[in-house]
């Protein structure tokens, strides 16, 4: 009797919770519904408008300012012009008649004769094409607390389907050593970190023979349902990798659900719409890979900050394909800090810079199809649109102190914000209409990043290499402010420029968009130096915490010494 998904779900129920803005996203989810297509109708419609607006000779204003704006928004506007046409090529289940056949034959148990093992799901056999898969599944690990990896050890062992759980210690603990013994994984320590993550992967690939491999970082809790519902793609011998969601389920920071939300919209909508170009990318986590698609292109690629990318385009350039299933099956941890954030997004935009500079996908010699070639030239500029915010902050301060307007004065500022809207407004609307909601600390978060892509875009212009970093290490925390001199810089110049604004403002008795636009960028900036003072504080007061936990015992122990 083979065991089937009925039996599956009774065996476990799902063990992991989820924020709501990225809650459990069914294959075709609502991206087909006819009022999210008005939606993306009407920011198609908007973005265009705006387009026309911005490049009507008549509407010209100053040089400077025009210049800073027409960058900012080709920028922006092209970006937003290919998300919409990919969002909309989206919708298509990736799962076919092979792969529902697969995945009722994938566990391969007699219920009768092997009643112990047809009781404990983590034992079932798993067969495609009639042939035995084997399946390893590592766990990445680089200094993070043990109870974040137990967490994650004990849902990767208590996966369906039968698999050999590997925590691959970089951090080259002798308590993960022990953590991974108890909860029944297997343990590899390297003895140097040469290639960061991937190199780490690579490693466990010389000495593990599985034939596909799924690799979990350290904060993502699997469910137990996860090799059931990527395995059977598989069954396509050109599939090179499987990748699913990456979820968060904290949301106790302003940094945490900014965050999240940046990425939910791209994994609901976007990553499906690329799956439609077989363009589909792995994002290091939560992925599944077939060991001879890796193997036919040397290992994961480990010269950059964003091995995944990168070994996704190659895997890509060799002709395999990849696939994207929009269903969270498992969940992890946002960053929480600023620090943490700086330094996840630093990462990723490195290894975008990277591909761009170094393997321009509009490259004749690669070999790629054009919509590949389209939608991996928009990942590897994905990062100046985090750029774009540092020009459009200076627009204001060049009309306040030397009366220079992007736009004719001819045109109203009525007129101006009309158009503006137009584009900005429906982007807000349109994520209402298939987030369900829209959250301000994304905005915050989008304002304030310019000087993190920035940086990450002179590193690869002049070779800089950067440190890797994981997010949320087990590591000392800083004050937030040793990450953001730049923003809190930048924070006092607009405050000051705000209240020159102001006081002419006043002399002439009228308000000027530019104030308007000059007090909103103030007040978003001032927003994220808040949440910088208020994290500040409370580092402070763990760090005196871990003091006094400290400092108590070791008068009592002197007391009971002296006694």
């Amino acid at each position: 009797m083979t065991i089937t998904h009925p039996a599956l779900a009774a065996a476990h129920p799902r063990r992991y919770s989820v924020d709501d803005d990225v809650a459990h996203v069914p294959v075709n989810a609502s991206i087909r519904s006819p009022s999210v297509l008005l939606f993306i109708l009407l920011a198609l419609l908007g973005a265009l408008a705006y387009a026309i607006f911005l490049f009507n000779p008549d509407n010209r204003g100053d040089l400077l300012p025009f210049a800073l704006v027409v960058v900012a928004e080709v920028v922006l506007i092209s970006h937003a012009l290919v998300a919409l046409w990919t969002i909309l090529s989206g919708g298509q289940d990736p799962r076919g008649f092979a792969f529902h056949q697969a995945q009722n034959d994938l566990f391969d148990v007699d219920a009768d004769s092997d009643p112990v093992v047809a009781r404990a799901p983590e034992l079932w056999p798993m067969r495609l094409d009639d042939a035995a898969a084997t399946v390893d599944v590592f766990i990445t690990v680089y200094g993070e607390p043990l109870d974040v990896i137990e967490r994650t050890a004990r849902a990767a062992v208590a996966m369906h389907g039968e698999h050999a759980t590997w925590i691959l210690d970089d951090g080259r603990s002798d308590d993960v050593r022990d953590l991974a013994a108890e909860v029944g994984a297997r343990y590899i320590r390297r003895l140097s970190n040469n290639g960061a993550k991937a190199g780490n992967v690579n490693h466990a690939l010389s000495i593990t023979s599985g034939d596909y491999f799924a690799i979990f970082d350290a904060d993502f809790v699997p469910a137990p349902e996860f090799l059931y519902e990527t395995l059977p793609f598989f069954c396509d011998e050109k599939v090179a990798f499987v990748q699913t969601p990456q979820a968060y389920g904290n949301s106790s920071t302003l940094i945490a659900r900014g965050a999240a939300f940046m990425q939910s919209l791209f994994y609901r909508f976007v990553q499906p719409g690329r799956n439609s170009f077989n363009a589909a990318f792995c994002v290091g986590t939560n992925v599944i890979f077939r060991r001879t698609a890796i193997e036919n292109v040397g290992g994961m690629y480990t010269d950059s900050q964003s091995e995944d990318v990168w070994t996704s385009l190659m895997l890509h350039e060799r002709g395999w394909t990849s696939i994207y299933i929009p269903i969270v099956l498992a969940v992890g941890d946002a960053p929480e800090t600023i620090e943490d954030y700086t330094k996840q997004q630093m990462r990723w935009a490195t290894g975008g810079f990277e591909i761009l500079l170094t393997r321009n996908p509009l490259n004749p010699r690669r070999r790629l199809t054009p919509d590949q070639r389209i939608q991996y030239l928009v990942t590897a500029t994905h990062y100046f649109i985090g750029i774009v915010p540092l020009l459009l902050l200076l627009v204001p301060p060049l009309s306040i102190y030397f009366d220079l307007r992007p736009v004719n004065l001819s045109v109203t500022g009525a007129e101006w914000l009309l158009f503006y809207f137009g584009f900005y407004g429906m982007q807000i609307l349109l994520a209402f209409a298939t987030m369900g909601s829209f959250r301000w600390e994304t905005l915050m978060l989008a304002a304030v990043s310019f000087p993190i892509y920035l940086r990450a875009f002179v590193n690869v212009l002049t070779g800089r290499r950067q440190r890797w970093h994981v997010t949320g290490g087990q590591r000392r925390r800083s004050s937030p402010f040793n990450v953001m001199v730049s923003q809190t810089l930048f924070f006092v110049f607009l405050a000051l420029t705000s209240v020159v604004a102001i006081y002419k403002d006043l002399g002439n008795g009228a308000l000027t968009l530019a104030t308007a636009w000059n007090v909103t960028n103030t007040l978003i900036i001032g927003a994220f130096i808040v949440t910088a003072v208020i994290e500040a504080r409370r580092i402070r007061l763990e760090q005196r915490e871990r003091k006094r936990a400290v400092f108590v015992p070791t008068r009592r122990s002197q007391k009971e010494a002296i006694s």
